[in-house]
């Protein structure tokens, strides 16, 4: 059985952990629920739980595809949640999912590829007894509290990188690699971008809706967790800005770049031209021409080819094309 904690709490106490071979009392104290962890578990297994609780057969379905958005659902008098979580696998954000069963005496959550277990934020919980004592609505509140506070080092790592890019090429142009792989990022941003917006759907929900389980002490809970939403979505669209600025600043350079080159090539061109053009009448070999018996002729027609040239050097180093 994949249960990575199974907690009985009174009053925001911990009472005792269940063992896994252990049963889950039937009956319990009113200040009594219980908060059950698991990860990844098999479709027998997650049954063999919602036969225990009386989860919703479709939620429990939900909860074992690992691939759902993140959504807030109503059954009866439960209350079901899915989260999305986030890991930064060298450049790629690998998106997690945590599904959650809410009731009055229970919750459960379902972790899916998720690398940060829960284990922090149910010490934090532990020793607060009077936080903990307003019951699994609480418990859902800082399970995805924590959740959300996980975006941030994500969202850090990858503006660092963005901005160390955005520095370089003004002095560097991105290659064809580099240039995909900023593309890559940036769909990786937009995806993440489009969570976090129904993240923060799920918590704007939880913060305001009339929804069973969720006790009014505890709904601006809700509205920290929605707030930290919003800052996470907004540094997501500065960071699909930063992405964008890159690619139309490395765009930009190149073309100046390139107009440089052109004006360079343009102007030795037209010098070039001036003596090929003498040269080619002169090479016609025609017997009338002027200046051909003339003793100075020929130094004439080099001193002529090498004053336009120079003139030509000077105008075009003087506007900047050389």
């Amino acid at each position: 059985m994949p249960i990575m904690a199974a907690r009985l709490y009174h009053d925001g106490k911990l009472v005792r952990d269940l063992g896994p071979d252990e049963t889950i009392p039937d009956e319990s104290d009113p200040g009594d629920f219980f908060w059950l962890g698991l990860y990844e578990p098999t479709p027998g297994e997650l049954e063999g739980i919602a036969a225990r609780f009386g989860l919703h057969p479709l939620a429990v379905e939900d909860a074992l595809k690992a691939n759902q958005l993140p959504k807030v659902e109503v059954y009866g008098d439960q209350l079901f949640v899915i989260a999305r979580t986030a890991n930064l696998d060298g450049d790629a954000i690998q998106p997690g999912e945590t599904a959650f069963f809410v009731d009055r005496h229970f919750i459960v959550s379902v972790r899916h590829g998720s690398a940060r277990g829960h284990a922090e934020v149910r010490a934090q919980l532990e020793s607060s007894p009077a936080l903990l004592g307003h019951g699994p609505d609480y418990v859902l509140h800082a399970v995805l509290d924590f959740i959300v506070d996980g975006y941030f080092p994500v969202i850090d790592a990858i503006e660092d990188r963005l901005l160390l890019l955005e520095d370089s090429v003004m002095d560097t142009p991105l290659d064809a690699a580099e240039i995909r792989h900023l593309y890559a990022q940036r769909h990786h941003v937009i995806r993440f971008q489009r969570l976090t917006g129904l993240m923060k759907d799920v918590a704007q929900k939880l913060a305001t809706a009339p929804l069973p389980c969720i006790d009014d002490p505890v709904r601006p809970f809700f509205r920290d967790v929605w707030d930290h939403v919003q800052r996470a979505e907004f540094r997501l669209t500065g960071l699909r800005d930063v992405a964008a600025s890159v690619v139309d600043t490395n765009s930009l350079l190149e073309q100046q770049r390139q107009g440089a080159i052109t004006r360079q090539l343009a102007a030795w061109a037209a010098i070039l031209a001036v003596p090929t053009a003498i040269a080619g009448i002169y090479g016609m070999n025609f017997e009338h021409m002027p200046e051909l018996g003339w003793t100075f002729g020929y130094p004439l027609a080099l001193a002529l080819m090498g004053g336009i040239c120079g003139l030509l050097y000077w105008r075009f180093k003087h506007i900047g094309w050389l």
